[in-house]
């Protein structure tokens, strides 16, 4: 049950690509990089494909059974709270409490007030190890922190114990606290890690805001410098919290979105290298991606499928781009017209979903919104599988390669 210091979340829209994700994993292992496999899946997910969460975690079963994987793995509940939590519960080894939305309501003004009064240590001038410039945090700050972040931590704990009381095996915790508005600063997430500490919840990783853009399925859009400052703090002051808050030895950063953040890879692995600190690193939606490009590149049924998806898509744009409005940025006119892509080859089509951003064909636009289209893919039902099936071959190639070579490696390789 013991993570690795480095971690992906491997998502899979279908539930078909587990081998081919552990492939990598293996692979990967055959040249020294030691990587945790997490499978998870959201109840966002769940609803509009109508999959469970327990053909997660026979998925996860069967891929690691096929390859001979004898490390430990996981499946994640993945952006759980106490409303969605319970159907979870028997198939999940790894939970993310999302409490995002309870940032800013206040908690009880008792609790607020014992929280300061408990924490006044932390006033002045903190030395972080290999931050130059020292925390800072007044008594101001203090109490604006408290009525801010204390009742999403404790909405945490409440999540925590409830899984706890109804599961008797051990499991994995992570605290996100990612979609929201703005980034917490070091200050805060110093804070936060001593309302984690407070309400006993011993998180293994933690999701938070950064400044810039993570997009689903696209670039960093962003200043690298600021996420690199930021990155970097983050980082020293986990270090700080473990050694001071009586926190676990193995909590890390985790970065939610954080599939195809090809800029911020060689910034995350050298920051990773100067604290020799772990990173857990979602990747979930690019492997659906992944299957398009396999389909479409094999001909035939496949490309027209993969048109037919596009052509839905485009037609239904509010529909499927309402529930991931905050991370996505897709501009409408930059999308290809629908009957000019019915008359694309194979190789136009990939080239415009594939992210190459040096491609002269690589449209973002098309990827996003072919991202979010999964729902179309799953009303297609047995089409959509069987053709995966069909070409399963080359959809699998896709997938592994894009894992180990475009996201292991840059991040993880020595």
């Amino acid at each position: 049950m013991k993570l690795y210091k480095n971690s992906i979340g491997i998502g899979d829209r279908f539930g078909k690509q587990g081998i081919a994700q552990l492939n990598a994993m293996v692979l990967a292992e055959e040249q020294g990089i030691a990587i945790s496999p997490v499978w998870n899946k959201s109840f966002r997910e769940h609803y509009i494909i109508g999959t469970t969460q327990e053909a997660v975690r026979a998925e996860a079963d069967a891929s690691v059974k096929s390859l001979g994987w004898n490390h430990a793995y996981f499946v994640d509940a993945d952006h759980i709270n106490l409303n969605t939590v319970d159907d979870f519960i028997p198939h999940s080894n790894f939970f993310t409490l999302d409490v995002a939305d309870a940032i800013g309501v206040q908690a009880d003004p008792e609790d607020i007030q014992n929280f300061a009064e408990s924490h006044l240590s932390l006033i002045g001038h903190l030395s972080i190890h290999h931050l130059d410039e020292k925390i800072e945090i007044n008594s101001g700050f203090l109490y604006q922190a408290a009525e801010k972040y204390l009742f999403a931590v404790q909405e945490a704990g409440r999540i925590y114990r409830h899984i706890k009381d109804k599961k008797s095996e051990p499991f994995m915790t992570e605290i996100s606290m990612d979609e929201t508005d703005s980034p917490q600063t070091p200050q805060e997430l110093l804070l936060i890690l001593a309302m984690i500490q407070a309400e006993e919840i011993p998180a293994e990783t933690i999701a938070p805001k950064f400044s810039g853009w993570f997009n689903k399925g696209v670039d960093y859009v962003g200043d690298p410098d600021k996420f690199a400052n930021e990155f970097e703090a983050d980082i020293a002051v986990i270090e700080y919290a473990i050694q001071n808050f009586d926190l676990p030895v193995q909590l890390k950063l985790s970065v939610h979105s954080g599939s195809d953040k090809f800029k911020l890879y060689p910034i995350i692995r050298q920051i990773l290298k100067k604290y020799q600190a772990g990173v857990h690193l979602k990747t979930a939606g690019t492997t659906w991606l992944e299957e398009l490009i396999g389909l479409a590149e094999s001909r035939g049924d496949g490309l027209q499928i993969a048109k037919e998806i596009y052509r839905t898509a485009f037609h239904r744009f509010d529909e499927l781009c309402k529930p991931y409005f905050s991370v996505i940025d897709i501009h409408p006119k930059r999308l290809p017209n629908p009957e000019d892509v019915n008359e694309w080859s194979s190789r136009q089509y990939v080239d415009a979903l594939r992210h190459d951003q040096a491609h002269p064909a690589y449209n973002m636009h098309f990827r996003q919104l072919l991202h979010v289209g999964y729902k179309v893919a799953a009303e297609l039902g047995d089409r959509y599988l069987n053709a995966l099936q069909e070409n399963q071959k080359i959809v699998s190639r896709h997938v592994t390669e894009n894992l180990l070579q475009r996201h292991i490696k840059p991040l993880f390789a020595d």
